[in-house]
């Protein structure tokens, strides 16, 4: 019989990991798992992550420092972006407050002509897309 994977674990490189697992923790009320630190931080989601005693369990976003990080540029550039992350709202006007008041930032560059998502960027320069779900 087959085994199907699943998907337990995306990792971000960034230069501070507490301060970026802080971001996306209190952005998509995630918990902090207990011992993280400036190098390593797990975030734990609502129902906890995949496990042994939780095969069901939901992915969870992690981040690690790198030293000599640097940030993605997009669209295009010297680093270009490798991945991002699409995070569905009802209503992307009323959730990028949120975003803003946690220190993300709407990017310059909007490819959505008809408004049906937009991107922003990270503390650490990392692009992600609200996407209106």
């Amino acid at each position: 019989m087959a085994i199907t994977p699943k998907l337990d674990l995306v990792v971000l490189d960034c230069p501070d990991a507490l301060e970026l697992g802080r971001f996306y923790g209190a952005l998509l009320g995630y918990e902090l798992e207990e011992g993280a630190d400036r190098a390593w931080v797990n975030l734990v989601p609502p129902g906890g992550g995949v496990s042994k005693d939780n095969p069901d369990g939901r992915a969870t976003l992690a981040f690690q420092r790198i030293d000599d990080y640097v940030a993605p540029t997009w669209p295009g550039g010297a680093h270009p972006q490798q991945f991002h992350l699409d995070l569905s709202v009802p209503a992307i006007d009323a959730a990028e407050p949120r975003i803003l008041e946690l220190g993300g930032r709407v990017h310059e560059h909007q490819p959505s002509e008809e408004g049906s998502f937009r991107v922003y960027l990270d503390p650490a320069g990392h692009p992600f897309c609200l996407v209106q779900g």
